[in-house]
């Protein structure tokens, strides 16, 4: 098996801009590496959607587009639930980002839109109880 490669802060801050680093950062499971990141690193789609996958957490320094971004957010969330405290107001009212975070944990509702709460198949998740009498 191959030795991962050991990331450090100082490697990270020198390559902030650069596309290859990050993408084999994230390979080799140091998606830390991106806390580092440029803002245009951390609107790069194709790089944060391969982050999140890995480590949701990385979600929280995706730019306001991505975190605008459903797939991107449903990709975080099923990974990390209490993510969805950084999508954006548009996806926290989104029936299938509720889902996604209440089927892991039912705290989720407390990031939720009070519109989506109201929507039958979030409210049964919300409340199950409450239709099975």
């Amino acid at each position: 098996m191959e030795q991962q490669k050991e990331y450090t802060i100082e490697e990270a801050e020198a390559n902030f801009n650069n596309k290859e680093f990050m993408l084999k950062a994230i390979e080799d499971n140091s998606t830390w590496v991106l806390a580092y990141a440029s803002d245009d690193i951390l609107a790069d789609r194709d790089i944060i959607l391969k982050a999140v996958k890995v480590d949701g957490q990385i979600f929280y320094y995706a730019s306001p587009e991505l975190r605008d971004d459903k797939e991107v957010a449903l990709e975080a969330i099923s990974n990390k639930w209490l993510i969805i405290k950084y999508a954006s107001k548009r996806l926290r009212g989104d029936k299938d980002i509720a889902i996604a975070a209440l089927n892991q944990n039912i705290k989720a509702e407390m990031y939720l839109t009070d519109e989506i709460k109201k929507d039958s198949e979030v409210d049964l998740i919300i409340n199950p109880s409450s239709d099975s009498q």
